[in-house]
């Protein structure tokens, strides 16, 4: 058994160690999971025993249960009817590898132009949506084109929330998968109004995840944002010809199920009318 000398006596490690109060866990843990509780408060019966710890907390509206083996404290001063679950950090609780993209990252980036009552992010292990309150929490596969190049994490960054670390998608990948599928970002013009407030863009990084998406629908579409806003993001003419070169040979639409639009000719890109007559923010 390991030893500590502390003033010329020797003491068990396990006797020197602070254990941690459930308590002090919930105090410092506003969303946790199962097994985060277990590992840190080790009660006699691993798993069982934690769930027994956490009844009391449960049955006096301390603690409510977000979904399966993931539970949220109350604050105190609130009551447990009207207290709202924050799905970012419970989603996070329920699946610690994912990466939240799409209009999650547009609010967790702070540009999000609308609220939405949709939660995405990626997984590799699937699970099902859940409802919290009036958000839906949805857990997406990656994207196909990144699965396979063990490029899961470029262009993503970690935020901190309420203690608990957030893997995002960046600006430019969030631009990027928001104008791919405009659906999951709360549709094109929620994209625009909230991608067109990112305070800058990285080109370099942006122009190498294009690359690896290797779709020129997807180039020509954010050739065009870069174009409507070069001011904006200092865009240089190399770098827009670099993605006109990319764009489809054929005429594209810009969303999916579209019909008619506005036929942009540099780009071969279809787009909504109500979009190619939205007026620019006088300030960003």
């Amino acid at each position: 058994m390991t030893s500590i000398a502390v003033m010329g006596h020797n003491f068990p490690y396990n006797v020197m160690k602070r254990k941690v109060t459930t308590a002090d866990f919930l105090a410092s843990h506003p969303v946790f999971s199962l097994d985060e509780a277990a590992a840190a408060l080790e009660p006699p019966g691993g798993r069982s025993g934690t769930v027994e710890r956490l009844k009391h907390y449960l049955e006096t509206g301390r603690l409510l249960l977000a979904a399966r083996e993931v539970y949220a404290v109350v604050p105190p001063g609130l009551s447990a009817a009207t207290f709202a679950f924050n799905p970012f950090l419970v989603a996070a609780a329920c699946r610690p590898d994912g990466i939240f993209a799409y209009h999650s990252a547009l609010e967790l980036l702070g540009v999000a132009h609308s609220a939405w009552n949709r939660c995405t992010l990626y997984t590799g292990r699937k699970r099902r949506s859940i409802h919290l309150g009036t958000t839906n929490v949805v857990f997406l596969d990656p994207p196909g084109p990144l699965r396979g190049k063990n490029c899961l994490h470029v262009g993503t960054r970690l935020l901190e929330r309420s203690g608990r670390m957030l893997r995002v998608t960046g600006p430019e990948r969030t631009l990027i998968e928001s104008l791919r599928r405009p659906a999951l970002s709360g549709g094109l013009e929620e994209v625009l109004n909230s991608a067109s407030a990112f305070p800058v863009l990285d080109l370099g990084l942006l122009l190498k995840i294009l690359g690896l998406f290797g779709s020129s629908g997807l180039s020509t579409a954010v050739g065009w944002f870069l174009e409507r806003f070069r001011e904006t993001y200092h865009v240089p003419d190399k770098a827009l010809r670099q993605i006109e070169r990319r764009r489809p040979r054929s005429p594209r639409y810009m969303e999916r199920g579209q019909r008619g639009g506005v036929l942009l000719t540099r780009w071969n890109l279809i787009v909504p009318r109500q979009v190619a007559s939205m007026e620019e923010p006088d300030e960003r």
